[in-house]
């Protein structure tokens, strides 16, 4: 009786350690690399004409990727720059002065009604002063006098005909029309212009090219990928926690990883954590079966770091 009882507290602080070994959380979690790769694709179907980069490629920002043929888009443009070099030519027509030859006409029609004006003047004299001399009727001065009053006017309608010539009076409606229609042709030229760049296609940001899935010749569809980057800090640790842990998985919250060849442990901040389990559980929970449950956790490294890591490295992620 007395040496059951004494290995009574043997056996409970066994159980208890044992216990206590099954639930304690893991040291390291794993996980592996993702890369989050941007998938560089033109706006407008066409046949890939060239292609400048190939798999495995370093590209800075704004380095030429591929061209697609552009002879449509080109010949757009080029329809489009002459119609707006016609509206401005109108334009400019109508807000200037008329031609020369036009203005150097209505001064020579100037001059004829001014030498009419002044013979018409002298005869109506030289019929006042026969009228005075009793040799003309009254009804020949009144014709000399109207021919004169006729010469007048001509010449001041020539004169008002010059200066509308010289400074474009009354046109204003024309003018306006005009300058609206360069507007609209300029509008339409920029669009050609957009057109045309959407067809060469350049690197949003410096990259490693991860692959590329045309060829030049080929028929790329609208919206379809030519090539495929990954920027050096577009990558994210991904790897997966039990449910006890998951408390601890807060976004902010800062996780270190270690893998083959990377050297010193990389430091990255969570991201995401993933709300649902990886798998459906039962229905009713048991201790057990509650620590098989999974959630993934996403986290990003320092963009310092981010170089060392590689797309599906397998990595082990614990808290600091």
């Amino acid at each position: 009786m007395t040496r059951v009882t004494s290995s009574l507290p043997c056996m409970l602080a066994l159980a208890a350690l044992v216990a206590g070994c099954s639930e304690k959380t893991p040291a390291a979690w794993q996980g592996y690399v993702e890369g989050e790769y941007v998938l560089v694709a033109a706006p407008a179907a066409g046949r890939l004409e060239r292609r400048f980069v190939d798999r495995g490629a370093q590209v800075l920002d704004g380095a030429p990727l591929f061209v697609l043929e552009q002879e449509n888009e080109k010949a757009a443009r080029q329809e489009a720059q002459e119609r707006l070099n016609n509206a401005q030519a109108r334009l400019a027509n109508l807000e200037g002065a008329r031609r020369s030859p036009e203005i150097e006409a209505i001064r020579a029609q100037q001059r004829e009604a001014m030498v009419a004006r002044d013979l018409s003047a002298e005869q109506l004299a030289q019929q006042q002063r026969l009228y005075a001399a009793k040799f003309v009727s009254q009804a020949t001065v009144d014709a000399a006098r109207s021919a004169w009053q006729r010469d007048v006017a001509r010449v001041a309608e020539i004169t008002a005909q010059l200066q509308s010539a010289q400074l474009s009076i009354g046109r204003e409606k024309e003018i306006a029309a005009a300058r609206a229609d360069v507007d609209a042709q300029r509008a339409v030229l920029a669009q050609s212009e957009w057109r045309l760049a959407q067809r060469a296609v350049q690197a949003p940001a410096g990259a490693l090219v991860q692959d590329t899935f045309y060829s030049p010749g080929e028929w790329v569809q609208s919206g379809a990928p030519v090539v495929s980057l990954l920027p050096p800090d577009a990558v994210k640790l991904r790897f997966y926690v039990p449910e006890p842990a998951l408390p601890r998985m807060t976004p902010g919250t800062t996780v270190q990883a270690i893998c083959d060849g990377c050297g010193a442990p990389i430091l990255a901040r969570i991201t995401f954590v993933s709300r649902q389990a990886e798998y459906t559980p039962p229905v009713i929970y048991s201790r057990d079966q509650r620590s098989r449950l999974v959630y993934l956790v996403e986290a990003h490294p320092q963009a310092a770091d981010a170089a060392r890591l590689k797309p599906g490295q397998p990595v082990d992620v614990t808290l600091p």
